[in-house]
C-alpha cells in the first residue's frame, strides 16, 4: 500500500499545488463568466475602500472684476473592510490507500496524486464548493447584499456607504392589456436611474445593463405581446418559438438573461417573479479583492483566489487532511446603480 510518508514529495506542497488549480479549467458558474468583478490582490486582510464624493454646480454669472467663485473641496472618507474566509476540507485517511499499489505504467505516486486530484478538483471536490461559495458572494453583491452560508448578511452596500436602495419597478408583464411601449419604457426607466447613480461608473460607449431573471418574471417577459411582436420579423423570431429557457436576449437597452442558479430554486437564486439591474463593463463598480493566505508561506503576499495545501498526522501518521482556504472580499462600490423590478 502506499505509505503516508508519499505527501512529503514536493508535489503536495501549497505551491505546486496551487498552481495545479490554476492550470485546471474552470468549471465556471455564471456570475465568473460574466466576468463582472475587477480582480484587486492585496496584501492584507482588510480593504480599504475609499469614497470621493465630487460636487458639480452650476457656476452663477459675475461681473467682470468679481471675486471668482470657487469650486467646493470634493469630500473624501476611506473605510476598511475585512476579507472573508472560506475553508473547506476532506480527510484521506491511511487506511483509504490500501488498495493504491504500483502497477502497469501507474507509480504510486501518481494514484495517490490522482485521488487527491479527485478529491480536490472533482465534480463533488473541495474547488466545486468554493466557487460555489463565491458565486453566491457575487450574486449578492451584484445586488447589493453579500450574504452568507446560512442567510446572515457579511456586507449590505447600500448601509455601509450610505445609500437609500431603489424603490423596485413593476414591469406589469401580467397585464392582459398593456400600453403600447410600456416594457420599454420599464427598460428606459431602469437604464437611466442606473446612469444617474454612476458617479462616474458609465463609461458611454463601454457600460451596459445586465438583468438576472427569475423564471416566472423571465417567461412573462419572453411571451410579452410587445417584446414578440419587436422579434416577429427578425433572425430571431426562430428563438421565440423555440425553448429560451436560461438563455439570453438584447431588448430596451438591456441584456436579459433567465439565470439559473441552484436547482433547490432557493441556495442561489433570483426569486421567481423578479429581476435584479446591474452595469457591466463599468469603471470600477465591482471590485474582486483577495488577501493572502494565513501561513507563513505567504504572509506580505499579494493574494491568490486560492490556496489548496495537504496537512498530515504529525502525531499518529493515520491520515491526511486535504485543504482549500480562500479569502475573498466583493464589494459594490456604486450601490446606488443597482436596479429591481418585479413582474406585477
Amino acid at each position: 500500500m502506499a505509505t503516508i510518508d508519499i505527501f512529503n514529495n514536493d508535489c503536495f506542497s501549497a505551491t505546486s499545488l496551487a498552481a495545479a488549480i490554476n492550470k485546471q479549467p474552470f468549471q465556471p458558474t455564471r456570475m465568473s463568466q460574466i466576468n463582472l468583478f475587477m480582480p484587486n490582490p492585496v496584501r492584507t486582510d482588510a480593504v480599504w475602500v475609499e469614497e470621493l464624493n465630487g460636487v458639480l454646480k452650476v457656476i452663477q454669472t459675475s461681473p467682470r472684476g468679481a471675486p471668482v467663485d470657487q469650486r467646493p473641496a470634493d469630500k473624501r472618507k476611506a473605510r476598511a473592510f475585512k476579507t472573508s474566509r472560506i475553508a473547506h476540507g476532506d480527510r484521506l485517511m491511511a487506511s483509504e490507500l490500501q488498495g493504491i499499489r504500483a502497477f502497469g505504467s501507474e507509480t504510486e505516486l501518481m494514484q495517490v496524486q490522482a485521488e487527491v486530484a479527485r478529491r480536490m478538483n472533482g465534480p463533488t471536490g473541495i474547488m466545486r464548493n468554493v466557487e460555489m461559495t463565491w458565486e453566491n458572494m457575487m450574486l449578492g453583491a451584484a445586488q447589493g447584499v453579500v450574504t452568507d452560508a446560512d442567510g446572515s448578511t457579511l456586507y449590505n452596500w447600500f448601509d455601509e456607504f450610505g445609500i437609500t436602495q431603489a424603490a423596485e419597478i413593476n414591469f406589469d408583464l401580467s397585464n392582459a392589456a398593456p400600453a403600447s411601449g410600456a416594457v420599454r419604457t420599464k427598460c428606459s426607466q431602469v437604464v437611466r436611474q442606473m446612469m444617474k447613480a454612476s458617479s462616474g461608473a458609465w463609461v458611454p460607449g463601454q457600460t451596459g445593463v445586465r438583468a438576472l431573471c427569475g423564471d416566472d418574471f423571465w417567461d412573462a417577459l419572453t411571451a410579452h405581446s410587445e417584446v414578440r411582436q419587436t422579434y416577429l420579423n427578425t433572425q430571431e423570431a426562430r428563438n421565440l418559438r423555440e425553448g429560451v429557457a436560461y438563455e439570453t436576449f438584447q431588448y430596451g437597452g438591456i441584456t436579459w438573461e433567465n439565470y439559473r442558479g441552484t436547482d433547490d430554486g432557493s441556495t442561489i437564486a433570483i426569486p421567481a417573479a423578479k429581476a435584479k439591474f446591474f452595469p457591466e463593463r463599468s469603471n470600477g463598480a465591482f471590485v474582486a479583492a483577495w488577501s493572502p493566505g494565513e501561513s507563513f508561506d505567504f504572509v506580505n503576499t499579494l493574494g491568490l483566489p486560492v490556496y489548496p495545501m495537504i496537512v498530515p498526522d504529525d502525531d499518529r501518521n493515520m491520515f491526511v487532511d486535504i485543504e482549500a482556504y480562500s479569502y475573498p472580499l466583493f464589494i459594490c462600490t456604486r450601490p446606488g446603480m443597482l436596479q429591481r423590478a418585479k413582474m406585477a
